[in-house]
């Protein structure tokens, strides 16, 4: 066994940014949609369970784990959607990737901005085998922590050259026109959630408060529309209509997360739904008419974190100077002899303190 095990790679906060300029934000993109894309080809081989939530009144705290047989890795997330009025993020997260083979971890990296990354690569694949061919204008409902990453990834991925803004807050509509403004883009604030579905090929709603909304309804939602409700992920959390479920083909993650978490919380508990990964296999044709609208209740899947978790392994890999290393595994000469360990450290700093007092 190596003797540096116990030193773990890290990505911190601070690294991973310089990592995303470093490779392109954009390109982060299009390299996380095709690893998340591959791994829901091999759906099958995965360990999978609903996240394990711990619910309050004000949030969530949340563990998702997998495992392909040969890695494993988890995500600790929360969700707190009061946090932004108290000046701090809505969702904060971390991870961590082991080897199955010695329980070893090899990589632990902040996942607040990995996620952001990864949940808008999601969209991305959603919409490139959900949404009508070659899609334009993207609806973005909700212009908070995640708007510009989902509006970069269907631009990166699927083409789209214009963004329709709504929030209930204008400021965050005029954010996102800051921070997006050298993009390529073509930016419109509009004024109402219908104003800004007008015309559009694709719309993601990603709004935060924890409560049933209304974000789209019926008589919004025109044929051949691609929805992508991505901010409903926890029971009591919804953006859209009931009658909006009932007339679209709904496409979704994990059903066992996702009828608790998802929009589809609101039908019944057998609703038929379709599982995202047998479109990308094949064994599902996902749109059927250019007429169909097509919804994808995203909620975040940990096999979508694991994708997250492996490209990054990759990238640092590549790139060791957005890494540094943790001692966080105790590695004895002995491995029966932890205590022993202890003692020689105990030993060690008496002859320091010895040393010094000398001075």
């Amino acid at each position: 066994m190596k003797s540096n095990l116990n030193q773990v790679p890290f990505v911190s906060v601070e690294n991973m940014m310089r990592l995303a300029l470093d490779v392109g934000v954009e390109q982060c993109m299009v390299e996380l949609t095709a690893h998340i894309e591959e791994d829901f080809r091999r759906w099958p081989l995965f360990d999978k369970t609903p996240r394990v939530a711990s619910h309050s009144t004000d949030g969530v705290i949340e563990l998702m784990p997998t495992s392909d047989g040969i890695d494993y890795g988890f995500k600790y997330v929360n969700g707190h959607p009061k946090n932004m009025k108290e000046g701090l993020q809505t969702v904060t997260a971390f991870g961590l990737l082991a080897s199955v083979d010695t329980g070893y971890p090899v990589l632990l990296t902040e996942m607040t901005i990995l996620t952001a990354l990864r949940t808008a690569a999601t969209s991305a694949m959603a919409t490139k085998y959900l949404a009508r061919e070659n899609p334009r204008t993207l609806c973005l409902v909700g212009n908070g922590a995640q708007a510009e990453f989902q509006a970069l990834a269907l631009k990166a991925v699927n083409g789209i050259s214009r963004v329709n803004l709504y929030d209930i807050d204008r400021e965050a509509s005029e954010k996102c026109v800051r921070n997006l403004k050298d993009s390529g883009l073509e930016l419109t604030i509009c004024s109402t959630a219908e104003e800004a579905i007008e015309g559009a090929d694709v719309v993601t709603t990603c709004t935060a408060d924890k409560n049933y909304a209304t974000i789209l309804t019926d008589n919004m939602i025109g044929s051949g529309l691609h929805i992508n409700a991505i901010g409903g992920d926890c029971p009591g959390k919804t953006e859209l209509h009931r009658d909006v479920l009932l007339r679209s083909e709904i496409f979704v993650e994990y059903p066992p997360q996702t009828r608790i978490e998802g929009e589809i919380q609101q039908l019944e508990e057998d609703y038929p739904v379709r599982e995202l990964w047998q479109v990308i296999t094949g064994d599902d044709k996902g749109r059927s008419s250019a007429g169909e609208v097509t919804l994808f209740d995203g909620v975040g899947f940990a096999i979508e974190d694991f994708s997250a978790l492996r490209w990054l392994r990759a990238k640092t890999g590549e790139r060791p100077a957005f890494c540094q290393t943790l001692d966080m595994i105790a590695d004895p000469d002995d491995p029966r002899d932890l205590f022993g360990m202890v003692q020689r450290e105990a030993d060690r700093m008496a002859v320091g303190e010895a040393a010094g007092g000398a001075l």
